[in-house]
């Protein structure tokens, strides 16, 4: 927990099961289908002050506060949102959801085909932002939730509340898009295609169906993890971290020697343990399709300008995977639409995995933000 401020407390995982058919943008349709969605603070009587959280590569819809089982399993933003934090939710309803495709909970390759009576596996149809999006949407109509105060995110939650915005231009009053770009580089396209390359091609992997089998593609989920690791720490980060320490001196062998041949070892065999393979490629190919000026010829300007909302964006600049050029981009074309963009550039040193770090001048900026957007409210 951060600081002297209170934790969320004692939590506990939600679920909402939705009927009707859901159309996806790689032309098929998921049938019945169901979100799995964590609440905190009080949503007030006109329903005016929730905040939408959406959540990154490897997380899930447990945004703060721990379980009455789990007292050490904190929510991954856990510092931002809370009693008295920059989300404060003694002022906020803040809503974390599980997207569609994930293995914690909401429908994914693991949940049962009702087709087939087994789990989706590589059968699960492709998944987008855009269908995310929808898929929050119905979620909010679920809550009786017209109209966001806010939608907020990193990385690839800043993407989502920026086809929020575009998608949804009467459903959200303010944007909050963090450490996130208008579209992926080729050198991040080609980052996530030699992580899925190492799931595709592990023996284990059985074309998806390794659910069938009894096994789970865990080399391949860790050499995803560890490429993805090196991208999300800065160089300065890591040298300081590591350097070129070695464990117990050097012994001529392919085990891990340097520290951070162990640090990426250890943090690849955890997420390997609980990350499921086919979620993984479906994640990484929704960041890899995310590009809302491709409707518009690539003209961004022309992409935001459905967009009424207010807008804070943030970059770190340190970020070399997301980094602050890319903000500036989305910023750029907010400003040539003329709509209300605020942007700060945060200095520090951990590179984009710094969203999720307890930088006072970050935590400020979103702290401020707010408590203006709930005064405009009224709240």
């Amino acid at each position: 927990m951060s600081g002297d401020y209170r934790s969320a407390g004692i939590v506990r995982p939600q679920r909402a099961s939705f009927a009707e058919a859901l159309p996806l943008r790689c032309g098929a349709t998921l049938p019945a289908f169901e979100l799995v969605y964590e609440t905190y603070g009080t949503l007030n009587a006109d329903r005016s002050n929730a905040i939408l959280v959406c959540h990154a590569l490897n997380a899930s819809h447990h945004v703060a506060g721990v379980y009455a089982d789990q007292p050490d399993n904190e929510g991954w933003w856990d510092n931002m949102v809370g009693p008295g934090k920059p989300v404060d939710t003694d002022r906020f309803f803040v809503v974390g959801v599980n997207n569609l495709g994930s293995c914690f909970g909401s429908t994914g390759p693991s949940s049962i085909n009702p087709a087939t009576s087994r789990p989706w596996g590589s059968d699960f149809p492709i998944i987008t932002v855009e269908d995310w999006v929808d898929g929050q949407a119905r979620l909010a109509d679920h809550l009786g939730i017209d109209c966001f105060a806010a939608i907020m995110g990193g990385s690839l939650g800043g993407m989502q509340a920026l086809c929020w915005a575009i998608r949804y231009p009467d459903r959200v009053r303010d944007a909050l898009v963090i450490a996130a770009a208008p579209n992926l580089s080729a050198q991040n396209i080609a980052f996530n295609e030699v992580a899925r390359s190492a799931i595709l091609t592990d023996p284990e992997f059985h074309g998806g169906h390794f659910y069938a089998k009894g096994v789970k593609p865990v080399r391949g989920l860790r050499v995803a993890r560890m490429i993805g690791h090196i991208t999300y720490i800065s160089d300065a980060q890591m040298e300081e971290k590591f350097g070129r320490q070695l464990r117990e001196g050097i012994k001529y062998s392919f085990e891990p020697e340097f520290q951070i041949e162990s640090y990426l070892r250890y943090q690849a065999e955890k997420f390997a343990e609980y990350y499921d393979a086919n979620t993984y490629l479906r994640i990484t190919k929704a960041l890899d399709y995310f590009d809302p000026a491709l409707a518009t010829g690539g003209d961004l300007t022309r992409a935001l300008a459905p967009a009424k909302c207010r807008f804070l964006v943030i970059s770190f600049t340190t970020d070399w995977r997301f980094s602050p050029a890319r903000a500036r981009e989305i910023v750029k074309a907010l400003v040539d639409n003329q709509r209300d963009a605020s942007y700060a550039e945060i200095v520090a040193p951990h590179g984009h995995d710094a969203f999720l770090l307890d930088a006072p001048q970050y935590h400020a900026v979103v702290r401020i933000y707010l408590a203006r957007a709930a005064e405009r409210a009224g709240g």
